[in-house]
């Protein structure tokens, strides 16, 4: 699948997290949902691009099997023990699916998660949640992928 297409999975991923996270839906359903009426589909004049399903599967499915593990490493890296239970829940949602990415998808480099995450956050939030984002995946990368970020002479 193309860039796009895992673009367009990243940005699903968000938003299923927070659907899930507000609206209390189960994966199953939101997993129906989702690749029924939303995934490739015009909504309300505004169309969704193709995405790559089972990648979107993968981030939703990881989130959920370790989020408690998630939101620890989140939690620990957040600025002046502001728990992540306090932010708000599309930031959430980001910094959950794209730490997922960090843990579990090396064949991700870290760098293009953080751009793409940050690109995601930029459509629902402003310029200084946007940072704060970038911020905190740049300083969840380098925990979990010190050796990507080692200076190279």
């Amino acid at each position: 699948m193309s860039r796009e297409h895992r673009a367009a999975a990243r940005l699903a991923a968000t938003q299923a997290l927070y659907q899930m996270d507000v609206a209390a839906k189960g994966i199953n359903e939101i997993f129906a949902e989702f690749e029924t009426y939303w995934i490739g589909a015009e909504i309300e004049g505004d169309q969704y691009k193709p995405a790559e399903v089972e990648f979107f599967r993968d981030i939703l499915g990881g989130v959920l099997k370790d989020q408690e593990l998630i939101d620890r490493l989140i939690d620990t890296t957040l600025a002046g023990g502001w728990p992540l239970a306090r932010v708000e829940a599309v930031m959430r949602a980001v910094l959950r699916a794209a730490t997922y990415e960090l843990r579990k998808r090396k064949d991700i480099p870290a760098r293009v998660v953080i751009t793409e995450y940050v690109d995601v956050a930029a459509a629902f939030l402003g310029r200084e949640e946007t940072g704060m984002i970038n911020a905190v995946l740049d300083k969840v990368a380098r925990e979990l992928r010190p050796e990507e970020f080692e200076a190279r002479i």
